[in-house]
């Protein structure tokens, strides 16, 4: 079983830039397809981004396609979520999750790190 653990979030001003990442531990992270969610208050959580074992493929929601980017470095076992010209509508907390079984299997979660972005 892998635990992950976020870090990187923080509170910046509109059109700011935050490096969220994701470290594992217990098993080694190239075994997961991984991928990063958000809850703000009172939303349900939503999806943000994925990237396969390789790193072959990424997954961006329409949404945040041009502005997130994930990417990972098995060899660190991190996966990091690049996010850039950030919007107040970006707060939320934000989790990393890992699937052995691709992108619809997440079944280990972080415990999530907090952006905040002002107005």
């Amino acid at each position: 079983q892998v635990q992950l653990v976020e870090s990187g979030g923080g509170l910046v001003q509109a059109g700011g830039s935050l490096r969220l990442s994701c470290a594992a531990s217990g098993r080694t992270l190239s075994s997961y397809h991984m991928g990063w969610f958000r809850q703000a208050p009172g939303k349900e959580r939503e999806f943000v981004a994925a990237i396969s074992r390789s790193a072959g493929s990424t997954n961006d929601a329409d949404s945040e396609k041009v502005r997130f980017t994930i990417s990972r470095d098995n060899a660190k076992n991190t996966v990091y979520l690049q996010m850039n010209s950030l919007k107040p509508e970006d707060t939320a907390v934000y989790y990393c999750a890992a699937s052995p079984l691709g992108a619809t299997d997440y079944r280990y979660w972080g415990q999530g790190t907090q952006v905040t972005v002002s107005s």
